[in-house]
């Protein structure tokens, strides 16, 4: 029981993921901030820290985890790697835009 919940945690963030590549490819296409949310982006991001520690947390706990833990780890780590580079870009466009004002 306890892979299946893993299993299905693993693919709710795996999909959650899929996103993030187009949301950096249209930031970096419109070079704009247009319809991004700082706050929205900074709460995502907080959400996958969450989730890293839970699986720490879960490790320092001891036993022995089946693969999907290390994966659904990963997958975490990943997200939160792909919304922080939005978020860099994010600034980084920002400051242009307000230079340009």
């Amino acid at each position: 029981m306890e892979t299946l919940a893993l299993v299905l945690e693993t693919a709710m963030i795996a999909l959650f993921g899929f996103s993030w590549p187009n949301n950096i490819m249209k930031t970096l296409q419109n070079k704009s901030t247009k319809g991004k949310s700082l706050l929205f982006l900074l709460l995502i991001d907080t959400g996958y820290v969450a989730g890293i520690a839970s699986k720490f947390i879960t490790l320092a706990a001891g036993g022995e985890k089946p693969w999907i833990f290390y994966f659904g780890l990963a997958v975490y780590i990943l997200n939160f790697v792909m919304v922080t580079t939005d978020l860099i870009l994010y600034f980084y466009y920002r400051s242009k835009e307000k230079k340009d004002n």
